[in-house]
């Protein structure tokens, strides 16, 4: 889907690392919540509250998710879920965009 008709966007950005990732919230006319984000080159950590989709627009991540030994790198098109309570780790050599979609479990 390339785009969101029908949405409501919160105007205030989430900012984490000093700017250097930045999100916007849409929810769909069901509820469902989505953000909209961009990565700076960097690595970050971030912790889930609910299951998450995070689909990569543009750019690569590469990405350690929970359990896993090793780093796996996602590219424009490419997704990768992150479980409920949980920490995982990314980095970004270019400037990604990305979707991510949280998922009611």
């Amino acid at each position: 889907m390339d785009m969101f008709e029908h949405v409501t966007v919160i105007k205030k950005a989430n900012v984490y690392y000093d700017g250097k990732v930045t999100s916007r919230t849409v929810f769909l006319e069901d509820g469902t919540r989505k953000t909209l984000g961009i990565i700076l080159p960097g690595e970050y950590e971030f912790g889930t509250d609910e299951k998450e989709e995070m689909e990569v627009l543009s750019g690569k991540l590469t990405v350690m998710l929970p359990g896993a030994e090793s780093w796996t790198s996602y590219e424009a098109g490419q997704s990768f879920e992150v479980p409920s309570n949980s920490k995982f780790k990314v980095t970004a050599d270019e400037v990604a965009d990305y979707c991510c979609s949280y998922i009611l479990e």
